[in-house]
């Protein structure tokens, strides 16, 4: 079998499935010093791959895991193609849907055919004239491709009668730029594939928005920047009331009202968004993906990453840390009585008003401004306590305020013969005396919790 049996025209971007896994291609050639092709796979479970597009020091392929990516042979490879093509090349027949319809009715176990490899599957469907007729023909099938065959949304509704079944329906590829609500139709839909078109007003997708059983939206690659709810009770919105996977990779959203309007929807838990503007922004990619975390609070899974509590919590804490002076200049305030934030603040910041109740509003202490870079700040004169451990004497250190929360950690080990793992730390300020602020993330350094010389570090272990 020779690789173009085996690869369509335009591999790249494209999905496959492996060994019932699936995955995006990334990269076609050869990945020396091995010989003969490769593809270059990102999987959409991370846990089935290796690495993040790398081999023995050369990037083939970007990864958005650092585990995500393999190398795989061609022939493993299953490119999916629609469902008509399947059939033709399965029983020798046109593109006449009549023709269609007689092996239908012999074939009603006929289920996923687009798992059956073909080089292209650019093939433009004949509708039929009376598509009810069919409804008994394909009554039994739940996955359907139609990739590439330059059908509109349109001839799909008219068409659906036929699939009452119907729960993936995979629509990439074919210049599709608006929707129509359906009626009577597509209601057992589970997924709706309609990736690579050129949808631009995200305002369209009210059309399918009522669909009861939709749980996955797969809009990459698409134009759409805009999108709004409208908002019913408990601040959510009755649109996709089932929907908990939505990838908008590769689109024109810049604005950040386009991540709030998500915290609408009640039961979001995946959100892939990689390749828009508003990620390739002056902040760098964990502010970012810190700041998506804050303003979508159900998010589980964030561009194929699991989102664990820890990170939650420290995402809403630099959120809330972030924009509190903001929040003060806008009306906010400390008492709870004087608390009276502008409607601008609270549109653009949603969650805000909820990330005080369940954290306090932020103190004095969070609202210092960070010292100019100087010699004389660099380090900081701190003293480690261990207040469960009253044998243990104070210890000062000179600690550089850039170092993280995990270096101490690190430090402490050796000073205290404790497993870095095992240690919880916050810190009194000398100023606030009583006050303890907890240094609950890792990552962040000294200086992000706007600690000060003269200030207590407390060990607990």
């Amino acid at each position: 079998m020779t690789m173009t049996e085996v690869l369509p025209s335009d591999p790249i971007g494209r999905r496959i499935i492996c060994d019932g896994e699936y995955a995006t291609v990334h990269y076609v050639g050869m990945v020396p010093p091995t010989p003969g092709i490769w593809l270059g796979v990102e999987w959409d479970n991370p846990s089935r791959g290796k690495h993040d597009g790398s081999h023995e020091g050369t990037r083939y392929f970007p990864c958005s895991h650092p585990t995500g990516g393999s190398f795989i042979r061609p022939k493993k490879a299953n490119f999916g193609v629609n469902f008509l093509t399947a059939v033709k090349k399965r029983y020798g027949l046109s593109d006449d849907w009549n023709e269609t319809l007689v092996i239908g009715k012999k074939t009603v176990e006929l289920v996923g055919f687009e798992s059956v490899q073909e080089e292209q599957s650019e093939n433009k469907i004949s509708l039929p004239s009376n598509p009810s007729s069919l409804a008994t023909s394909f009554e039994k099938l739940t996955v359907l491709s139609l990739n590439r065959t330059g059908v509109t949304w349109n001839e799909v509704l008219h068409c659906a009668v036929m699939w009452p079944a119907l729960e993936e329906l995979h629509l990439a590829s074919n210049n599709i730029t608006s929707l129509e609500r359906p009626v009577n139709c597509l209601q057992s839909l589970t997924l709706l594939d309609i990736a690579n078109n050129h949808i631009i007003d995200g305002n369209q997708l009210h059309a399918i928005a009522d669909l009861p059983r939709l749980k996955q939206l797969i809009l990459s690659c698409n134009r759409i920047s805009i999108l709004n709810f409208t908002v019913q009770h408990g601040g959510c919105t009755n649109s996709f009331a089932s929907l908990n996977s939505l990838s908008v990779d590769g689109n024109n959203i810049s604005q950040w009202s386009f991540i709030n309007e998500l915290n609408k929807l009640r039961n979001l838990q995946s959100f892939n968004c990689q390749n828009n503007p508003f990620m390739d922004s002056d902040k760098n990619p964990e502010t970012i993906r810190q700041l998506i975390i804050a303003k979508i609070a159900r998010l589980k899974v964030l561009n194929k990453t699991e989102i664990l509590p820890q990170e939650r919590k420290g995402a809403e804490l630099d959120y809330r840390k972030m924009f509190g002076n903001e929040w003060l200049k806008s009306g906010g305030n400390q008492n709870a009585d004087l608390n009276k934030p502008s409607l601008e603040f609270l549109l653009e910041h949603p969650r805000y008003s909820e990330l005080i109740e369940k954290y306090g509003a932020p103190d004095d202490a969070e609202f210092r401004q960070q010292q100019p870079f100087a010699l004389k700040n660099q380090l900081l004169t701190l003293t480690i306590l261990c207040p469960n451990k009253p044998d243990q004497k104070p210890i000062k250190k000179k600690l550089p305020d850039s170092m993280t929360v995990q270096k101490v950690k690190g430090l402490l080990y050796r000073l205290l013969k404790v497993p870095g793992s095992e240690l919880r730390l916050s810190y009194e300020s000398s100023k606030m005396e009583g006050k303890e602020i907890e240094l609950e993330n890792d990552l962040k350094t000294l200086q992000f919790y706007s600690m000060e010389n003269g200030d207590s570090v407390l060990v607990r272990w």
